[in-house]
């Protein structure tokens, strides 16, 4: 019994060591197994990249479209100007405007504050598109700029002038100096189809030098401006991300030539939200052919309001087809009402040319020169017959500049003046009793600039005597003796004011 009870506690003495050694050399094995099997892990290779035959149409894509941005890039330019502004410190406080609750001080210890010059800068985008450096960039860009100034790609800074611009498109042309500029050519949008490719050249938010990709996603839109219906349509749509900054560059199509002018977007936010807006070139063209050659734009007009010929409505003017443009108004003594347009008649052609669109029609005669005659061809009633239409110049017969000018050769005033006519007053929608000039031009920096005065103004009297007539500002400015003030009263939409001309200003 002893010896076997030896013989068991020696038994359990010799096994405790042996499971412990076990047990240190299983986890000796895990620790040297472990580290190579997660090493393994780590290192195992990913799969590999798909062969360029599995993607070449992809790399072919990207390959033109790096060679297409490469090659219009150097065309584009920042365009930044430099404005000033007036703000009415009585409406706004001495500190601009104030937090919700509080209210402007009016007046400063008893006296009226003053209008104040405020200097503004802004930044938009253009193109080059000539080698002697005339660039094509959106009006609303330059308007109103004292000093306009381009950023080219290659970082330099040139100053440069203004050649001509015109409102109702949003088009203007500016100049630097130089030769052997990079340039782009214009491209023909009448080819232009929905899904086709483009790009869109520009410098949003001040980004410079930004290319985006997209297609074209419907032609032919119509101008959004409901305050000036005789401003032009025919807008392209591109899903291209254009952004506040992008106003003047363009969109170019697959052959790297300029298809369109990149003016606006339409975004709750203020921002891209896939549609964007170019102008055309097909109104782009003409216009900037017309500013370089001239230094202004004259369009022609019929005097008549249009709309389109739609499935809806196609049946109560004997059309079998949605195609023309439907007569809504005709002014009284305007050429279409000289000619014989009636409420109701349909344009389907004019001279000669299908019209497909009310906007199309607007862009022909648009384009016409004031006292050519057009033949429209014209369904009424069921039958169609030719009417001839001379056409006039929009805004009355023209605008007119002030004959007086200074010993330099400048306009005295800075005014470009047109007649009031009904046209116009429904425009600006001023009331009846409002008699006068209209301010159609004001030159950056001249006296009628720094007096505040603006585009769409009404002038009712120069020097308390009142005028009814472009003709009778412009003889009552020339009557004015050198170095004394002009003193007018302004309609605009904010009321009657008196602001008064300092000849001195326009040096």
């Amino acid at each position: 019994m002893k010896l076997e009870y030896l013989k068991a506690k020696l038994t359990r003495r010799l096994i405790a060591p042996t499971i412990a050694l076990a047990t240190i050399a299983s986890f000796g094995a895990y620790e040297f197994v472990r580290p190579a099997t997660a090493k393994a892990a780590v290192a195992s290779p990913a799969p590999a990249p798909l062969d360029d035959n599995s993607v070449g149409a992809l790399l072919s894509l990207d390959n033109a479209m790096e060679t297409l941005a490469a090659r219009v890039t150097p065309a584009i330019v920042n365009v930044t100007v430099t404005s000033k502004s007036k703000v009415d410190l009585s409406d706004q406080g001495q500190f601009g405007d104030l937090p919700e609750g509080m209210q402007g001080f009016g007046q400063f210890f008893g006296h009226p504050m003053q209008p104040q010059n405020r200097v503004e800068h802004g930044l938009g985008s253009g193109v080059i598109i000539s080698p002697d450096g005339y660039i094509v960039t959106n009006n609303h860009v330059i308007d109103g700029a004292t000093d306009i100034r381009v950023t080219m790609s290659d970082r330099r800074i040139m100053s440069a002038k203004l050649i001509g611009r015109d409102p109702l498109t949003d088009l203007a042309v500016i100049k630097i100096n130089g030769t052997n500029l990079p340039s782009v050519p214009f491209g023909d949008s009448t080819k232009l189809h929905p899904g086709q490719s483009v790009l869109a050249f520009g410098n949003p938010y001040g980004f410079r030098f930004t290319v985006t990709r997209g297609i074209v996603s419907a032609l032919n839109r119509p101008n959004p401006d409901s305050n000036n219906p005789r401003k032009p349509g025919e807008f392209i749509q591109t899903d291209a991300a254009i952004n506040p900054g992008n106003s003047g560059g363009p969109l170019v199509d697959a052959h790297g030539e300029v298809v369109g002018i990149n003016t606006f977007l339409i975004s709750p936010s203020g921002t891209f939200s896939g549609m964007g807006f170019a102008i055309p070139t097909q109104i782009v063209r003409p216009t900037v052919d017309s500013l370089i050659r001239n230094g202004k734009v004259t369009h022609a007009y019929m005097g008549v309001g249009i709309t389109d010929v739609t499935p809806e409505n196609s049946k109560f003017f004997d059309m079998s087809k949605a195609v023309g443009a439907v007569v809504t108004q005709v002014e009284p003594n305007s050429p279409g009402a000289k000619a014989g347009l009636k409420v109701g008649d349909v344009i389907t052609k004019i001279d000669g040319r299908d019209v497909s669109d009310a906007g199309q029609l607007q862009v022909e005669v648009g384009q016409q020169q004031p006292g050519t005659t057009v033949h429209l061809e014209v369904m009424r009633d069921g039958k169609s017959m030719s009417i001839p239409v001379t056409v006039q110049e929009l805004g009355n017969t023209k605008i007119g500049e002030e004959s007086a000018s200074n010993p330099q050769g400048k306009a005295r005033w800075g005014l470009g003046l047109s007649d009031l006519n009904s046209d116009v007053r429904d425009q600006l929608q001023a009331p009846s009793d409002v008699q006068g000039a209209v301010v159609a031009r004001v030159q950056p920096g001249s006296p009628a600039d720094n007096a505040g005065i603006a585009t769409g103004d009404i002038i009712e009297s120069v020097n308390r005597k009142p005028v009814k007539s472009a003709q009778d500002v412009q003889q009552a400015l020339s009557k004015i003796q050198d170095g004394q003030d002009a003193m007018v009263l302004i309609w605009s939409q904010g009321g009657n004011t008196f602001r008064v001309m300092h000849p001195g200003d326009n040096s």
